[in-house]
């Protein structure tokens, strides 16, 4: 488990679980409150961490209904009552994988805007992993799920998964941030935990293809 600095968020890392996952708990720097994104794998492991840092856990948001990102939800709303914010896409589209929590859910429009502990989230619609997939830009900062990571990006291979709008996801979405934006990931499957927005842009590979017959060439090789 390890605290990530930021100027304007408290941001605290987890990786849990056999596939790498991070788990974040975030929240106003100066705030006591703190939201989880992608409860997975350990509930009492998010649950001790947010313990430790004196916050009180008040909402959980999924970057996209991947089993590997919304395992612990079960567990954890069997003892926090927790809102759990899911993209209305998404939700419609995996609604499966909540069916469990249902009642708790509540569906965000896709580039809807949150207030969670003290923080102004915008969802930022970043289809191509999952048709309802979005990142979480708050802070100066954008919490990427299985879209954007280290040096690679999502799979476009799966149910619902489209590389094209992949491709409009990257650069149009993730590329438009202020290049000095701090990319948290989804899984840990780079060479730092943490990137930028700048840093991928030099050395991603998939930002080396800005043509899309280049990127679908690259992402989807036959």
């Amino acid at each position: 488990m390890e605290g990530t600095k930021s100027e304007t968020l408290y941001v605290r890392q987890l990786q849990l679980g056999p596939m790498k996952n991070f788990v974040y708990l975030v929240g106003a720097r100066d705030g006591r409150e703190c939201f989880v994104v992608d409860p997975a794998w350990d509930v009492e492991a998010i649950l001790s961490a947010a313990a430790q840092d004196e916050r009180a856990l008040s909402a959980a948001i999924v970057t996209h209904h991947h089993h590997d990102h919304v395992n612990g939800l079960p567990d954890l709303l069997a003892v926090r009552d927790l809102p759990v914010f899911v993209n209305a896409i998404e939700h419609e589209f995996g609604r499966d994988a909540f069916s469990e929590v249902e009642g708790a859910v509540k569906r965000v429009e896709p580039n809807g805007t949150l207030r969670l502990a003290g923080v102004d989230v915008r969802c930022l619609h970043t289809p191509g992993h999952t048709p309802g997939s979005h990142c979480l830009s708050c802070g100066g900062s954008v919490f990427t799920g299985d879209t954007l990571f280290v040096n690679a990006c999502g799979r476009c291979d799966f149910e619902g998964s489209d590389v094209v709008k992949m491709h409009q996801s990257l650069f149009d979405v993730l590329g438009s941030l202020n290049s000095e934006t701090v990319v948290f990931p989804g899984h840990d499957y780079g060479d730092v935990k943490v990137s930028s927005i700048a840093r991928e842009k030099a050395n991603n590979p998939y930002y080396q293809l800005p043509k899309l017959e280049d990127f679908v060439r690259r992402r989807l090789p036959r």
